[in-house]
């Protein structure tokens, strides 16, 4: 069996990503900042794998130098996910960049120092915004503008460090394949609601948000990202290129609101915050000024390579939606 080195394997996309690996018959090395949390992450994966006793953990740090070539010296492959991600603006934005930025370098140091082929690193379609002014088509030659007016500190860590990981490959013995999904939706595997994907359907469900802002992107299933994560691994078409994983179009996040609104969830608000407003909260409220770089776009993604490499179609918006909606409001029931 092929073992895989796992960065991230208690998030969101990390845990997806670690059941898709077990199912597909590979061994798993998890990272985590701390092994105190291997057995609640075990006791997770069990709810979705028959295959955990393939499953085994190593404690690393983005931002230390310690134990990565160790944790890499016996597997075959590197699948880097884990990356800081807060939608707020944070006072310093060294505190996004500086993790993402370096933490993938050792990855892919570590990676390179144990004769590894290929890794494969989550990006984003936040990586390929342009100038950030929602014009133009996304595709794999896209690249965000890091000076760009609106290039928030989030937007510069992930364009950043998928930069700095194409410059590292560059005259590397190995291969390397992004994926960029949109926003990630989908089922959680746990009863931790406090991540932005499910923080904000929890907040949608239970009619705390009462206005979204007006702006529109192509969204992904968590489900998929996972998929197309461990496809990437060992598809000899995929290496040395950059991915998109996320719907056909662009939707609104009002069209969440709405999907949900007539599916019987009763509290959900479908109301739009205007974008002169959502520009004046930005002055002094940091997550508010974390969405500029949507408020009034559209950013539109091209799947089609992504489709035709892995033979792939995305799970449908309405399924993406309802399932998420499903898992967060059966999270809510159990905790009553």
């Amino acid at each position: 069996m092929k073992k895989v080195l796992l960065t991230g394997i208690s998030g969101f996309i990390g845990q997806h990503c670690a059941i898709e690996l077990l199912n597909k018959g590979y061994k798993v090395k998890g990272s985590l900042r701390s092994l105190k949390k291997a057995d609640y992450i075990i006791d997770i994966l069990k709810k979705y794998t028959d295959a955990t006793e393939h499953l085994e953990f190593c404690e690393l740090n983005l931002l230390e130098d310690e134990g990565w070539n160790e944790a890499v010296a016996d597997c075959d492959f590197v699948m880097h996910v884990a990356s800081p991600f807060i939608s707020k603006i944070p006072k310093d934005e060294n505190e996004l960049i500086k993790p993402a930025v370096e933490g993938t370098l050792r990855a892919l140091k570590a990676a390179d120092n144990a004769g590894i082929k290929r890794v494969v690193l989550t990006s984003s379609m936040v990586a390929m915004l342009g100038d950030v002014m929602g014009d133009g088509n996304i595709n794999e030659t896209s690249w965000t503008n890091v000076h760009a007016k609106n290039a928030t500190a989030y937007l510069k860590s992930k364009t950043l460090a998928e930069k700095s990981a194409w410059d590292f490959v560059k005259d590397k013995n190995m291969e390397l394949v992004t994926i960029h999904p949109g926003p990630v939706y989908g089922p959680t595997t746990s009863s931790n609601l406090s991540g932005e994907s499910m923080s904000l359907f929890k907040r949608i469900i239970t009619g705390e948000l009462k206005q979204m802002i007006k702006a529109s992107i192509n969204m992904s299933d968590v489900r998929d990202v996972a998929k197309i994560h461990v496809a990437a691994l060992e598809n000899k078409e995929a290496a040395n290129h950059r991915f998109i994983v996320a719907s056909e179009r662009a939707y609104t996040f009002t069209e969440i609101t709405k999907l949900l609104k007539e599916t019987g969830y009763d509290k959900v608000k479908t109301g739009v915050v205007p974008n002169f407003m959502v520009k004046l909260l930005a002055n002094f409220n940091s997550e508010m000024k974390g969405m500029m770089p949507y408020v009034g776009k559209k950013y539109e993604g091209d799947i089609a390579k992504t489709k035709s490499t892995f033979n792939w179609k995305p799970v449908a918006f309405d399924k993406m939606v309802l399932d998420t909606a499903t898992s967060v409001q059966n999270v809510l029931e159990a905790k009553k």
